[in-house]
């Protein structure tokens, strides 16, 4: 029968906590089937590693619904690794964000990880336009017009200017999740025009990730999407610069200094 040896428990055989990555929070919608998968891609797991919980959602994608997480989003941040130190974490749904309140949900995730920097999608795009020099913006959802409205509203109260706004009309989160490539592509060029700098594609579950640098290759103008803006963000709060390529301008950009607190600096 093999020994068994049970090595020392000496400080030295611990790595010392300055070698370890920076950890990343993130909290997702139970129903989320993207944004795991693009945060691979995204985020340098040289250099950090992200952890999720997951908060309980229920579709369809309204105001209703998007409300009803806000009661449970503080218990949900608690689930992230207890005890360990993170560097910031993200509530990944951009709609909620705006219906919830970005400092709402600054103030709930507080409860849990007091002093820890959080972000929303809609907050770290506002930082990513910022970064890129974009006011004057095409919006691209998946959502029905009623939870499309609100983020416009948003971003104008924001100081952005919405020059055009499309939805293709989903409430289904998964069913957002299924939106094809070519879609997407033919709904920003359809968008485009000489007044518009740049491109917004909101929401987590939509996947377009998978089309920023052909869409910024055939129309030359900078997009954002929410994965992308929210990875950015993470990274950047954590002092992580530079990025992966393949992915659209906004990862050879910093995160001007307004944002880099998260919510509320």
């Amino acid at each position: 029968m093999a020994a068994t040896v049970q090595a020392d428990r000496v400080a030295s055989s611990l790595r010392p906590p300055e070698e370890e990555p920076a950890r990343l929070g993130a909290v997702l919608l139970s129903t989320d089937m993207t944004f795991e998968g693009d945060a691979v891609r995204l985020i340098d797991r040289s250099r950090a590693v992200l952890h999720v919980a997951r908060i309980g959602f229920e579709n369809p994608t309204t105001r209703a619904q998007l409300l009803a997480m806000a009661p449970d989003l503080g218990r949900t941040a608690g689930l992230l690794v207890p005890g360990a130190r993170l560097a910031a974490v993200a509530f990944a749904c951009t709609a909620a964000s705006v219906v919830i309140g970005n400092r709402a949900v600054a103030e709930a995730v507080g409860t849990a990880l007091p002093g820890v920097p959080v972000i929303t999608p809609s907050s770290a795009a506002m930082a990513g336009l910022a970064a890129l020099g974009v006011r004057r913006v095409a919006l691209l959802t998946p959502y029905l017009a009623e939870t499309a409205e609100p983020l416009a509203e948003y971003f104008e109260g924001q100081g952005l200017e919405i020059v055009r706004n499309g939805a293709f009309g989903y409430e289904d989160d998964r069913e957002m999740a299924r939106i094809s490539d070519a879609s997407m592509i033919d709904a920003a060029c359809a968008l485009d025009g000489p007044e518009v700098e740049g491109f917004f594609l909101s929401c987590t579950a939509m996947r377009g990730v998978d089309v920023i640098e052909r869409i910024e290759a055939r129309l030359g103008k900078p997009v954002v999407t929410s994965n992308q803006a929210l990875c950015w963000a993470l990274q950047r709060m954590a002092g992580i610069g530079g990025g992966p390529g393949g992915f659209g301008r906004l990862f050879g950009h910093e995160m001007p200094d307004r944002f880099a607190g998260g919510i509320g600096s």
